[in-house]
């Protein structure tokens, strides 16, 4: 539906595929360039979602800049995460779900299946819970109304059905335009102090040494480098097709940095100006992201910030959307070979999501939204390290990948950021009990 291959036993874009970009050997390297971009571009907007805004504002206004790095540092992690996954797709022709359901024991297989799907719905109601608040902050609706409301974006996906892949790719451009052109405006309106800024981007250790700033510092890996990314970009590469695959990768690599910068310079916008509008004014209680919309106005001394803000907002949930809908169809596809509409796809994921969000901010009203969504980030990493696992051992098994195998260096590099991610979620897990 949303040009996917059908199939992925080639090593090249299957001629199944709605709108597959081919790039000739012979091209400039400037048309290279443009027909690689796109799947970066939809890669990054899981990586400016509401749950980024939940964990970004709660850092920004309890601790000023102070926790800046982590999001840079979570951000680079990204990269190289999202490099091995499209690297993985480009050379074996096949996605990580696939890949793990023909190289691990059928236990193995489901298990990973069933914590994908758990991720998928965790990044789906941050995106309802963002979502309904969008709709209440613009329209005055209550947040259960608004949870409602979300349900509808089912018809925004039935809408490109049968579209080429680069039409979803130019939609989700024009609203991650429309995301960075709100908080450019945001950050002129604040006029944050670039020193602090600058303090706030040296790692410290001792800025996470209690259980409250490790717990966001997670919440805000989680919210950065998701579970279902890692399957989702390994079968998106498939939308491209080159013969020569280290080109294909240098290429795909370029997007990849280009468009988790995008994401990276808003996540740290959002940040930077929790930080100015609330911590250095003395409100640093700001726990969600309605608060956040309520006090922006008085502070900046303009109501363009808060209707920037909410409309931001609303498109980042939608942005979300169509990531999660077609990470859905790539899991089950590739764990279960089972192709549903993707409707009905949309409207599983919705369904499981919508109960959680629904109880939640019935029984905790509108205070329970940063709680839940700073929660669902923290799940998000906590599943993590069982999507990366298999992604590095992939990358190095020469079986698999031949001469284009990960090379030491970053290999070390992977199973580093495993550890530490494994390690950081090991610790949280230890002080909650």
């Amino acid at each position: 539906m949303f040009g996917l291959p059908k199939t992925a036993t080639q090593p090249f874009c299957p001629s199944e595929v709605v709108g597959c970009v081919t790039i000739a050997a012979t091209d400039p390297t400037w048309k290279k360039m443009l027909r690689f971009a796109g799947p970066g571009l939809l890669i990054s907007v899981g990586y400016m979602d509401p749950g980024n805004w939940a964990t970004d504002i709660q850092a920004g206004s309890q601790y000023g800049q102070a926790m800046l790095f982590v999001v840079v540092l979570s951000s680079l992690a990204a990269m190289v995460l999202q490099g091995l996954s499209l690297r993985v797709g480009i050379v074996t022709g096949l996605d990580l779900a696939q890949l793990s359901r023909r190289h691990h024991p059928v236990a193995v297989a489901r298990f990973l299946w069933a914590l994908a799907e758990f991720s998928i719905i965790a990044c789906d109601l941050a995106e309802v819970l963002g979502g309904a608040l969008a709709f209440h902050l613009l329209l005055g609706v209550s947040l259960p109304a608004g949870v409602g409301l979300t349900a509808l974006d089912t018809v925004i996906v039935l809408g490109f059905k049968g579209k080429g892949f680069r039409t979803v790719e130019a939609v989700i451009l024009g609203l991650v335009a429309t995301i960075g052109g709100c908080f450019l405006v945001e950050l002129l309106l604040m006029a944050p102090d670039w020193h602090a800024v600058g303090a706030g981007l040296i790692p410290s250790l001792a800025t996470l040494s209690s259980q409250d700033p490790l717990y966001l510092a997670i919440g805000i890996l989680g919210a950065t480098v998701m579970p279902h990314n890692l399957y989702l970009h390994s079968s998106i590469t498939h939308t491209r097709a080159m013969d020569d695959k280290r080109q294909a990768l240098r290429f795909a690599g370029a997007d990849n940095i280009v468009s988790l910068s995008l994401a990276l310079l808003v996540n740290a916008a959002i940040l930077i100006m929790a930080g100015t509008a609330f911590h250095t004014t003395g409100n640093t209680n700001v726990t969600d992201i309605g608060q956040a919309y309520h006090l922006l106005d008085p502070i900046a001394g303009t109501a363009v910030a808060g209707l920037l803000f909410g409309l931001a907002l609303l498109a980042s949930g939608q942005s979300s959307t169509f990531t999660g809908t077609i990470a859905g169809q790539v899991i089950l596809e590739g764990f279960w070979e089972l192709k549903i509409p993707c409707y009905q796809r949309r409207l599983i994921t919705r369904g499981l999501a919508l109960i959680p969000a629904l109880t939640g901010v019935i029984i905790l009203g509108d205070s329970g939204v940063g709680t839940l969504l700073i929660a669902s980030q923290v799940v998000l990493s906590l599943q993590l390290p069982f999507a990366m696992y298999p992604l590095i051992r992939f990358c190095r098994n020469r079986a698999l990948m031949g001469d284009l195998a990960l090379g030491t260096p970053m290999a070390v590099l992977a199973w580093a950021l495993f550890v530490v991610i494994t390690a950081a979620n090991m610790a949280l897990v230890g002080m909650c009990f």
